[in-house]
Formats: C-alpha cells, sequence, structure tokens
C-alpha cells in the first residue's frame, strides 16, 4: 500500500464514507444493521456501499459460525480505512498486517458481545434521531474517552450527551449483560459519587430484562444509593416496544412510573453552576 493509493481512495470518499470511517475509528465495529440506523436510508444501499468499501479494502469484515442461519457481519477498518484515518491526523499508515491481527483479536475477543451491546445503545439514540425533530445525540465518548475525562475513578461503558425539544440530559451508561453479581454492579455508584461536580451526571444501567431491573433497585433501596447520586436503570427487553432508551423506558431509582431521557434532565452543580456542557 502506497501513499498514492491512500490518495486516489480520498478522492473517492463520500462524507457518508468519512462518518463511517470516524466512527469505526473511534468505537471499533459496527454491525449492518447499525450501520444502516446510522447512516443510510435502506438496507438494501446499506449492503452494497459496505460492500464496495471493503472491496477497495477501506473497510473489513468477520463474524463467526453460526447455525441455522448466518450472522451479521461485524465492520471494522480496513488497511486503507486506517490508513486514511491515520493521514488525517497527520500519523504515518499503520502496516496492513497490523491492522488485520488488531481486527482477528477483535473478532476473538471476549467482550466483544459487550461492546457490540454499547454501541447499540448509542446507535438507537442516532437512529431515533434521525426520524424525530428537534432530537439529538450530542455527544457520544467511548469507553476509553471517559476513562480520560474521569481520572480512571470509574469506567463507564460510554457517555453521551442527548437533545430533545431544548432539553439536554447528560449521562454515563453502564451496560449490563447479567454476568456480574448485582453487588458488584450497585459497588460502582461509589466512583460515580467520587467524581467532581461539573462530571456528576445521571448514571444509567441498560439491563438485559426487568427481572433483573427489578432485582437491582432491590439492591439498591433503601440506604443502597450514595447521597446526591442520580441513578435510572432501563431493561432492553422492555424497551424494545416502548421507544428504545430515548423513550419513557427509565426508571429513576427512588421514585415510581417511567421517564423518557429527556425528562431525566441535566444537573445542577454546586452553587447553581451548570454541569460541563
Amino acid at each position: 500500500m502506497t501513499a498514492s493509493v491512500v490518495a486516489g481512495e480520498l478522492a473517492r470518499l463520500t462524507p457518508r464514507d468519512r462518518l463511517l470511517l470516524e466512527l469505526l475509528d473511534q468505537h471499533q465495529t459496527f454491525t449492518t444493521d447499525q450501520l444502516h440506523a446510522l447512516a443510510f436510508s435502506s438496507l438494501g444501499r446499506t449492503r452494497n456501499r459496505l460492500s464496495t468499501l471493503y472491496a477497495r479494502d477501506i473497510l473489513d469484515r468477520f463474524r463467526h459460525y453460526q447455525r441455522p442461519g448466518s450472522q451479521a457481519w461485524r465492520w471494522t477498518l480496513g488497511p486503507v480505512g486506517a490508513a486514511l484515518v491515520a493521514a488525517g491526523r497527520g500519523e504515518a499508515m499503520p502496516r496492513p498486517a497490523a491492522v488485520r491481527d488488531a481486527t482477528m483479536r477483535l473478532a476473538m475477543s471476549g467482550t466483544l458481545g459487550h461492546l457490540l451491546t454499547v454501541n447499540g445503545f448509542f446507535v438507537a439514540l442516532t437512529g431515533h434521531a434521525r426520524t424525530t425533530p428537534g432530537a439529538r445525540l450530542a455527544r457520544w465518548w467511548n469507553e476509553a474517552r471517559c476513562r480520560e475525562a474521569t481520572g480512571k475513578l470509574v469506567r463507564p461503558d460510554g457517555h453521551g450527551v442527548w437533545s430533545q425539544s431544548g432539553r439536554v440530559t447528560p449521562f454515563w451508561v453502564e451496560v449490563d449483560l447479567g454476568t456480574e453479581p448485582l453487588r458488584r454492579v450497585a459497588g460502582k455508584l461509589g466512583g460515580y459519587a467520587a467524581l467532581p461536580p461539573r462530571r456528576a451526571y445521571p448514571v444509567l444501567f441498560w439491563l438485559t430484562s426487568t427481572t433483573r431491573e427489578a432485582n437491582l433497585h432491590a439492591h439498591l433501596s433503601p440506604g443502597g444509593m450514595p447521597e446526591g447520586l442520580s441513578v435510572a436503570t432501563a431493561a432492553a427487553d422492555h424497551a424494545t416496544d416502548a421507544g428504545g432508551p430515548a423513550g419513557p423506558v427509565w426508571r429513576v431509582v427512588g421514585r415510581s412510573g417511567r421517564v423518557s431521557l429527556a425528562d431525566l434532565g441535566a444537573p445542577v452543580t454546586d452553587g447553581g453552576a451548570p454541569w460541563d456542557g
């Protein structure tokens, strides 16, 4: 791969292609359906464009054996795509073998399912914003960016700022796949309580089922919550038919009923100063 090859591809990239490269650089991998929700108008067009970019080594893909049927492709940066990203940063082009190795490590990672679920959470918000006037996912940080912002006091799975109809909600999100004891899940809140006021966003737990959600609430109430911390939960099995994570699916610890993400609101720091937005 030469600089002239990369330069030639640069001239052929569409704005949407550049968006895909940026998203994959920041968040590593998405399924075909997720990329459809993020950037395309139809699944057919999604598949056609992804196949074209794959043939030009801009994107790469993998999937695991599944029977019956076949698993959806998981898409990553290909050697040319990684070189284009590096060129945009003024960095040296990575070796194609190194890019392929990184894709293989990701494909075999034990945390791949968790990563796709985290990305799916933000994809659902982005997809909702694309079809809802006045709605926007104004910020989306990955886990590494979150650790930088929190001084490693906590390890959120992601951070976002949701804006809808003039209401702004910053949040941390913890995606729970039911693999940890609830006491360990609840124990994460101590780190969030230690964050500085300007980072005191609501903490959202995205759980697999309403059963696990109810058990977590029982574990937190009463007296299981650090003072001054706002925590809300939602369950994927309930949210699917209730508007997704943007909808009225959030159950605030210590309150009854469910509210939408926009209704959670932005925190106010000590002395009435606004959060860092």
